[in-house]
Parts: structure tokens; sequence; C-alpha cells
């Protein structure tokens, strides 16, 4: 793609909301349930932890991405600094690991919600009949029509807000003090065995980079966007928390299915929490829309370039849609969603995207390094190397809360790529 020819449109406001629109999604309807069952009200510390290592990590992405302004976001970071190898590596950990991973977690979790209406999706063959349902008739939305996948996208975030804000200002009111009593003590197993999995929740800020061509003034733009966005979503975060934490209680660790749907119920009764699942329920599968709608394009780009095989090329003669590439990524998605549930997903998921976090906090010490060498003013993190170093720190001490069997998971990933890496270099050396 010729980068020179895309209009430089993005602002910091634009920048912000998407990095908004992204982060919030699936995450945050589910996990606050999750996390008080180990850290109860003391659970707003693994929110503090990420949060400072959400801060640790834009400050890198916004050295990083002032200096490279090609598209292609954390694929091009690392890429830029370590070269194809390490650009393939993340760009399928990005695919793979995380994409198709938290697509499957998403699934899982909206089967979680509708179990309130419809009970059996707890039974694994209804479950698997649900996630065939779901991913066919997203594919084939994304398949037909473009404009109509858009649509639902801005449908589905309109929704996703609207109830969020809606909870927080109301349920504000009906908050115990006694309920945000710490009754556990945080120590460090416990806080970085939640915050590994609540990372699950902050995921999305690398998405918008893979606009980085198409954002003007990126040195002034790129910080700012990614700092006002985080902070947002750090403060929605955290109220979300506290507000279920403050009147559900004890209690809120029994609503894993759905926490917050049993905060509107005690708001405003049944219709509240018919509502708020409902509004769970759109949030989800407009994630999963969006996620069909855009992930597929980058196995159609590595068609073109020649790293993926060319059937992920093609174009539907019809709806000039990358149909084939659209398939695989459902399929694959479905396969996932049918092996796990949503707790061990999301912390897959969340694992592979820190692994890209750290590539592009390695790269922004590369860049920085080889900026030095140039005239070229970029934007630089204050402190020298402090600020990678701790996110180094950080995000390496959440990584040793795997378990074993996730980190061979993991690690079985890395070296599978490698070798097919290898296999595509000696096959076009050969052609």
């Amino acid at each position: 793609m010729d980068n020179e020819k895309l209009k430089k449109e993005i602002g910091v406001g634009a920048l912000s909301l998407a990095i908004i629109n992204m982060t919030i999604g699936t995450g945050i309807f589910v996990i606050p349930a999750i996390i008080a069952e180990n850290l109860g009200a003391a659970a707003i510390v693994a929110y503090l932890v990420c949060g400072a290592l959400m801060f640790l990590i834009a400050l890198c992405f916004a050295e990083v991405g002032s200096k490279v302004t090609t598209s292609g976001g954390t694929y091009a970071y690392i890429e830029t600094a370590f070269g194809p190898y390490a650009g393939f590596i993340a760009n399928n950990l990005f695919l793979y690991g995380s994409s198709i991973l938290s697509d499957a977690a998403v699934a899982n979790g909206l089967a979680d919600t509708l179990k309130y209406f419809f009970p059996s999706l707890g039974t694994e063959r209804y479950r698997i009949l649900f996630f065939i349902f779901l991913f066919g008739i997203l594919a084939l939305i994304n398949i037909r029509s473009v404009k109509n996948g858009l649509r639902f996208i801005e449908l589905a975030t309109f929704v996703k807000l609207i109830p969020l804000l809606f909870l927080i200002v109301v349920g504000t009111q009906y908050i115990a003090s006694e309920n945000l009593e710490w009754t556990i003590i945080p120590n460090v197993s416990n806080i970085g065995s939640a915050s590994l999995l609540l990372m699950f929740a902050f995921l999305g800020i690398e998405v918008p980079m893979s606009n980085s061509g198409e954002i003007k003034n990126a040195k002034r733009t790129i910080p700012l966007g990614i700092f006002f966005g985080i902070a947002a979503v750090l403060i929605i975060y955290i109220a979300i928390q506290v507000v279920s934490q403050g009147i559900l209680g004890t209690t809120l660790a029994t609503h894993k299915d759905a926490p917050l749907g049993a905060v509107a119920e005690i708001i405003m009764g049944k219709s509240g929490i018919i509502l708020m699942i409902i509004a769970i329920a759109v949030s989800m599968i407009g994630c999963l829309s969006g996620a069909i709608f855009s992930n597929p394009r980058v196995l159609y780009a590595g068609a073109n370039d020649g790293i993926m095989p060319k059937l992920f090329g093609k174009v539907h003669t019809k709806f000039y849609t990358p149909h084939i590439a659209i398939l695989f990524y459902a399929t694959m998605g479905l396969l996932f969603a049918s092996l796990g549930g949503f707790k061990q997903l999301a912390i897959i998921s969340g694992a592979a995207t820190l692994l890209i976090y750290l590539g592009v906090v390695l790269a922004t010490l590369k860049l920085r390094k080889r900026n030095s060498l140039t005239s070229e003013k970029t934007f630089r993190i204050p402190g020298g190397i402090i600020v990678p170093l701790l996110a180094i720190v950080v995000i390496l001490w959440l990584l040793s809360n795997l378990s074993k069997q996730e980190f061979i998971g993991i690690s079985i990933f890395i070296v599978l790529f490698s070798l097919i890496y290898l296999a595509i270099k000696v096959i076009k050396k050969n052609h």
C-alpha cells in the first residue's frame, strides 16, 4: 500500500474516541464478578495496576508512533525495529493469539449472558450450535455488504456506552459504604493473577494505531490521543467496579454470568436486568461483528503480499468482499469458542497481547537509539529509559502468572509460526 496517498485526517479527539470504543468491549461486562472473587472490594488495586501499565505502554506507543508513521501499527513498529521475522511473528500473534482468541472469549461471554433467557446454553451441545449460528450469521453479514457491517458496528457502539454511563450515574445512589470495605488483603499473588485476567478488558489500544499512516501531526496527536483515551477508559472501568461492588457487596462474585445485569435489576427491577442483558448482548455481538469485519483484511493483505495463502486474497464477484478470508476467520473463532470458556480464553488472549506490547516497548528502545543519529524531532518519553524499563518489568511480572499449560501453549505457537516463516523464506528463495 502506498501510504503517501492516505489522507492524514485523524486528530486527537478522533484517536481518543477510537481507543475508548475499541477498549471498552466485552470484558468489562463480565470481568467485575470474576475479579471480585479473588479480591473482593480490593479489586480496585488490580485496576490501578493495569491502568498504570497501560499508561506506561501508551507512552511507548506515543514515542514509537511518532517515529513510525506508516500504516500497520504494532506490526509496523516491531518490523521497523527488528526486521521482517519479528514483524511476521507479531502480526500472527495479533491475528491468532490476540484477535481470534479474543473473539472466542467474547462468544463464550455472550453465551453465559444469554443463559438468563436461554438456560440450555449452559449445555455443551446447544452452546456449540449457538456458536455455529452466531459466527455463521456475522460472517454472512460481512460477506454480503461492507456498509451493513459498518452500520451494525456503529449501532452496537451506541448501545454499549449509553447503559454503562446510565448504570454509573444512577447506581451511585444505591451504593452501601460497608460493601466497599476490604475483607481480603491483596498480595503479589492474587493481584498478579487478577491483573493478568483484567488485562483482557484493557486490550484495544493497538487497534486504532493500525491507522497510523492517517494520523495528522503524529508527534502531537498520538501522545495526547492515547493519554485521553486510556484515562477515560480507566475512569469508566473503576466507576463500574465501584458501583457493582458497592451495590452487590460480597454477592458480586456469585453473578459471573451477568454481574451488571444483577446491578441493573436492583436499580430498575426485572425490566432493568432485561434491558441490561439486551444491551450487553448487542455490544458483544457488535464487538464480534467488528472483529469479523476488520481482522480478515489482515489475511487478505497478507495474501496480496505473498506471506499468506493466495486463497485469502480472493474477492467475491458480487459483493466485492474478501469472502474466503472472512469465512476462515469466522471458522477459527467458532473452533476456539467451542474448545474453551471465557476466563481461559481471556487469559491466553491477554497474554498474547502483552507479548505484542512487550515488542512495542522494546522497539521504542531500539528506535530511540536509531533516531538519535538523525536530526528529526519526534516525541520522546521524559525520564530516559525509566518508563520502558518499568513497562518491561510489569509485563514480565504479569506473564509470570501464566499457568504451565498456558505458557507452553504460547511457546508452541511462536515455534510453529517461526517454522512457517522459515518455510515461506525457503519457498520464495526457490522461486
